[in-house]
């Protein structure tokens, strides 16, 4: 009898011991935490980069919340949207992982000073200087280049006088643009819509709607497409002024592309207030004012997706 009872004292605290392990393990499976720098997006998924997790890829979902901290002690939160998510942005995510190895995100953080950086960066306007941790070299590489092509091009528009600006001149060097930005960001560009705007204004006009819808059903038949807007305005008034109306612009044009072409916000990157910067014309004359007060919409695919 005592033999008997102490072979069932060793059965329950076996199987107490078994439950306690599979639910730490449950617990485990059910939460984790991945702090990185992203480096691409592709779709509704982004890589991330971390130093002692290497490369991650993340999901996101309608439910994935993305919070920005400021502050001194980044007390202060605030919701923003999936477009905010763009590759050179420090983040720390919190979620779950699939059957694919691949973090579910429930939340996504990042400090606010991050994200002006990764938009200084992505826009192209300020260079930002990087850390130089082993996992960003290859990134500080494309900072540099872009740098100096961006040097390059400052001295190419000083020698330039109005009359030299002809159309030819203007279409090579949006096409030079394009190229330089396919290659530094390793992707290939597989569309676009330039959508011009009148003096002041932010109104998206009745006939660029259709090109944008047609835009939006090419994009719907690309895998892991991204979609890219960037607004502009001409150099006439006040540097806020041009700054606030190329943001605006942009802005307009992703709410219809969202709204009216379907494109959910989980394959689009945070639209770029270019302001006065790229400009593709002089403003010394009407003509010339009125291309520069734009919005291009560019269909965007990893390279490595397309295997190119």
């Amino acid at each position: 009898m005592k033999t008997s009872g102490i072979m069932r004292t060793g059965v329950f605290a076996a199987t107490l011991l078994a439950a306690i392990v599979i639910g730490c393990g449950l617990a485990a499976a059910q939460s984790a935490q991945l702090q990185g720098l992203i480096t691409g997006r592709s779709g509704a998924t982004m890589t991330v980069q971390s130093q002692g997790q290497g490369s991650t890829v993340v999901v996101l979902t309608p439910a994935t919340q993305v919070e920005e901290a400021s502050g001194l002690l980044h007390l202060r939160r605030k919701q923003l949207g999936m477009t905010a998510l763009i590759p050179g942005l420090p983040i720390q995510v919190q979620g779950s992982y699939n059957a694919q190895n691949q973090m579910v995100a429930e939340v996504v953080k990042f400090k606010a000073s991050d994200l002006k950086n990764a938009e200084d960066i992505q826009a192209g306007i300020t260079p930002v200087e990087q850390q130089a941790q082993a996992n960003q070299q290859q990134i500080q590489k494309n900072d540099q280049k872009l740098q100096q092509q961006q040097q390059k091009l400052q001295k190419e528009e000083q020698q330039e006088t109005a009359e030299q600006r002809a159309t030819a001149a203007n279409q090579a060097a949006i096409a030079a643009a394009n190229k330089r930005f396919g290659e530094l960001a390793d992707y290939n560009i597989l569309g676009e819509v330039t959508v011009y705007f009148g003096n002041d204004s932010t109104v998206l006009e009745q006939q660029y709607k259709s090109q944008l819808l047609q835009l939006a059903n090419k994009a719907k038949g690309i895998t892991a497409y991204i979609i890219q807007v960037q607004g502009y305005a001409s150099a006439v008034g006040s540097a806020a002024l041009n700054q606030k109306l190329s943001s605006e612009r942009a802005n307009n044009v992703l709410d219809f592309l969202e709204q009216q072409g379907g494109i959910p916000l989980t394959n689009v990157l945070a639209p770029g207030a270019m302001g006065t910067a790229h400009q593709v014309a002089s403003d010394a004359t009407a003509e010339g004012q009125a291309a520069n007060r734009r919005v291009v919409v560019r269909i965007l695919q990893n390279k490595g997706i397309a295997g190119t």
